[in-house]
C-alpha cells in the first residue's frame, strides 16, 4: 500500500498536466495547419494587434510613438519595427504557419505586396473618430479607423486588380480585426460608466459587420473576424479599477465585470457573424476565439514556463501591483524591460509579448484550421 501512495502522486501529478495542456488538445498535436488551407496573400485589418508598421509611419507623431522605440521588438528584431510587442505577433505566427512571409505594413511603400498587405494601426478605432467625438470620446493615436483603412484597401485593390478581383483573391485570407477594442479602451478611461460603454457595443459591432460585408463585396471568401480579450486580465485594466471589494475579482484576480463586458461584445459579435453566414452562404467565415484562447493561456501559465507571480503583471513597466503606469509607460528611457520576457504573458501592461502571442496564436491557428476545414 506504501509502494501505491508512493506512485500514486507523481502519477495524479502528471496526469493533472497533461489533462491541463490538452485542455484544447489540437493546439500542440493538430491535424489542422494553415498550409492545408492554401492561402496565397493575407490582408489584416486592425489595431495594434496587428500593426506591423503602420503607426509609425504616420507624421508628425508616429515616429515618436512607444512602438517605434527600443525595448519593442528587442527580443526577435533587435529593432523596434512599430510592433507593439517585443518580437512577433500573431499575425507573423498565422502567416508563417500558412507558409507565407511576414505582412508589411502598408504605409511602408517600399514593401513588397506580393503575399498581401497589413491595413492595422496601433491605436485605431472600429467607429470613425467623429463618431466617436459625438459620443464626447476622443480617439487620440491616430485618426485610421476602420473606414480608413478600408479606403487604403480598396486603393491598393484597385491598383492590382485588372477587371475581376473575385479570381484573385480566390485563395486569399482576410483578417478583419480585432478591432472595436479601442473604441471602448478610449470611453471606459475617458470617465464613460460600464452602462454607457455597452450600449456603444451594438453600433461597434454593426460598423465590424458592415466592414466585412465591403471586404466580401470585393471578392473576398475566407474570413476572419476576432472578438475581443478578457479585458479584466490586464495590467491596464487592474491598475485603472483596482479595487478593494474582492467580490469584484474571480478566481485568476480578474475583474469580473469587465470580462463580462467583453464577453457581451464577443456574443453580439458571433452574432453578426451568424447572420454574415446566412447572407453570404458562399463565403467562409470563422471567428477567431481571442478571448478562450488567451483564458487558456493565463490559466496554465506554469505548464507553458511562464511565471506564474508574474501573469498579472507588465514586462516592461513600472510601479503599484501590477507594475504598470499610464503616465511611465514602456518605451519611455527610464522605464526598465524584465530580464527575461518570456516568462511574462504582457509585455507593457496593454499588449503581450513574443511568447505569449506565439501561443495563442498556435489555439487559434488550429481553431481557424478547423473552421475552414483544412485537414492534412
Amino acid at each position: 500500500m506504501a509502494l501505491t501512495r508512493r506512485f500514486f502522486l507523481p502519477l495524479l501529478l502528471i496526469i493533472t498536466t497533461l489533462s491541463l495542456l490538452q485542455a484544447r488538445p489540437s493546439t500542440f498535436h493538430s491535424r489542422h495547419t494553415l498550409k492545408y488551407c492554401k492561402f496565397d496573400k493575407i490582408y489584416q485589418l486592425g489595431d495594434s494587434i496587428s500593426d506591423t508598421g503602420n503607426l509609425i509611419r504616420e507624421n508628425p507623431f508616429g515616429p515618436a510613438t512607444p512602438c517605434a522605440q527600443l525595448p519593442y521588438g528587442e527580443t526577435f528584431f533587435k529593432n523596434a519595427t512599430g510592433r507593439c510587442s517585443d518580437g512577433l505577433l500573431m499575425i507573423d505566427y498565422i502567416a508563417t504557419a500558412a507558409g507565407l512571409p511576414f505582412l508589411n505594413a502598408y504605409k511602408n511603400n517600399a514593401s513588397d505586396f506580393s503575399y498581401g498587405a497589413n491595413f492595422a494601426v496601433v491605436g485605431s478605432t472600429a467607429q470613425p473618430i467623429h463618431v466617436l467625438a459625438e459620443k464626447n470620446i476622443s480617439s487620440p493615436v491616430t485618426p485610421s479607423s476602420l473606414n480608413i483603412q478600408l479606403e487604403w484597401m480598396f486603393t491598393h485593390f484597385d491598383s492590382i486588380c485588372d477587371t475581376d478581383c473575385a479570381k484573385k483573391f480566390k485563395h486569399s485570407l482576410f483578417m478583419v480585426g480585432e478591432i472595436g477594442g479601442n473604441d471602448y479602451n478610449y470611453a471606459l478611461f475617458q470617465g464613460k460608466s460600464i452602462e454607457e460603454v455597452e450600449a456603444m457595443v451594438p453600433d461597434v459591432v454593426q460598423t465590424i459587420k458592415d466592414a466585412a460585408q465591403k471586404v466580401i463585396q470585393k471578392g473576398a471568401v475566407r474570413l476572419v473576424i476576432p472578438g475581443n480579450f478578457p479585458i479584466g486580465c490586464q495590467p491596464i485594466y487592474l491598475t485603472g479599477f483596482e479595487t478593494n471589494n474582492s467580490e469584484a475579482y474571480d478566481r485568476y484576480y480578474c475583474l469580473k465585470r469587465l470580462n463580462s463586458f467583453s464577453k457581451y461584445h464577443n456574443r453580439h459579435l458571433q452574432q453578426a457573424i451568424r447572420e454574415l453566414r446566412q447572407e453570404n452562404p458562399n463565403v467562409a467565415i470563422a471567428y477567431g476565439d481571442y478571448y478562450h484562447a488567451f483564458h487558456w493561456l493565463f490559466r496554465n501559465v506554469q505548464h507553458l514556463g511562464f511565471d506564474t507571480e508574474s501573469r498579472q503583471k507588465a514586462c516592461c513597466g513600472t510601479g503599484g501591483n501590477y507594475n504598470f503606469n499610464v503616465v511611465r509607460m514602456c518605451g519611455d528611457p527610464q522605464v526598465p524591460a524584465c530580464a527575461n520576457p518570456d516568462r511574462y504573458l504582457s509585455w507593457d501592461g496593454i499588449h503581450l509579448t513574443h511568447k505569449a502571442y506565439k501561443m495563442m496564436a498556435k489555439y487559434l491557428i488550429s481553431d481557424i484550421s478547423r473552421q475552414f476545414r483544412c485537414f492534412v
